[in-house]
This record gives structure tokens, sequence and C-alpha cells, in this order.
């Protein structure tokens, strides 16, 4: 019997005013090297996730934590993979377009 574990994927825009929002670096002067994706996906290196988004990072049953296991850059956001574990995702089921779209096409 396969063990189910919990999966989210989530979508950052870029150009967003979101995303230019200025988060609470440890090294300030480091940020104004980096451009709009490195800041954010720093950022959500840093845990900080659960400060920009407490809304979106609550999980289901309370008691199930869920950890960052990869970002992924696209042209104009970045994904960010949560989960359990690090599990391959279903790329029927995902929200990246990049995944999803070549199953279209191939369909």
């Amino acid at each position: 019997m396969k063990t189910n574990y919990i999966q989210q994927e989530i979508l950052l825009m870029m150009g967003t005013t979101f995303s230019v929002r200025e988060y609470s670096e440890r090294d300030p002067g480091k940020q104004n090297n980096l451009s709009e994706k490195e800041r954010l996906e720093e950022a959500c290196w840093n845990g900080l996730l659960q400060e920009m988004m407490p809304e979106i990072c609550k999980q289901p049953g309370g008691n199930k934590k869920l950890f960052l296991w990869q970002i992924k850059e696209g042209n104009s956001f970045i994904e960010l993979e949560l989960g359990e574990v690090p599990e391959e995702k279903d790329n029927q089921l995902s929200i990246d377009p990049y995944s999803f779209m070549q199953l279209q096409i191939l369909s």
C-alpha cells in the first residue's frame, strides 16, 4: 500500500508589488546586488515564506509540517515545491505551466 504525502506548489509571479516588496534580510547590503527573482528566492530559502503568506502555509489537519524542497525559475515566476518528503510531482496535476503544457501538446 502506497503512502500518500502532502505536496504543495506555489507560483510567485514577478513584476508584481508582492515580488518587489522588501523582505527582512539578514545581510541588507547583499540585497542591492540581487535581481527581483533572486531576492524573492533568498527570502523563501531563509524561511520567510510563513511570514509572507501565512494563509497559504496553513496545513490541513495542522499536525504535518511541509518543507521547502525546491525552487524552480520560470520566465515570469518562481515555483516553490513544498512537501512532507522530497517526492516527484505529478505533472498532470501540476500548476507549473511548463509541466502541464507539454502534456497538453503531446495529447
